[in-house]
């Protein structure tokens, strides 16, 4: 893996939590919630790869999102293991079973998870500069 491609993957994720940020500033109905819901799906995928990724080059291999979101707080890379763990529970709850009480539960979750993702992406980024 090169530099580049690891800069390309920030990149990919910074353009889903623009995308991200978008649907939460949106006037709420059950579309826009339902679009920011899996927006988050795709960028928490994004964030969790990319911690892998970079992981790898740490000589540490992180091969599901559990194992990826354990070895960022182990690094320092997050700091509340708990919120991530979370956000991989609620990213497991909306990709396989859809109510509407779930998605509300979510969906009022999204800004703080929105924000964990940014300050990883951070934190990521000025580790690659």
């Amino acid at each position: 893996m090169t530099d580049a491609t690891l800069k390309l993957r920030l990149a990919t994720l910074l353009t889903a939590l623009g995308r991200l940020d978008a649907a939460l500033a949106a006037q709420k109905s059950e579309w826009t919630r339902d679009s920011a819901i899996q927006r988050f799906e795709f960028t928490f995928e994004l964030a969790w790869k990319a911690v892998a990724l970079l992981a790898r080059e740490e000589g540490v291999d992180a091969y599901s999102p559990r194992e990826a979101l354990r070895t960022a707080h182990r690094l320092g890379w997050v700091e509340d293991d708990n919120l991530w763990l979370d956000m991989l529970d609620a990213r497991n709850r909306t990709s396989h079973t859809y109510d509407e009480a779930t998605a509300e539960a979510i969906f009022d979750r999204l800004p703080g998870y929105a924000a964990a993702l940014r300050a990883l992406h951070a934190r990521l980024a000025a580790m690659t500069q």
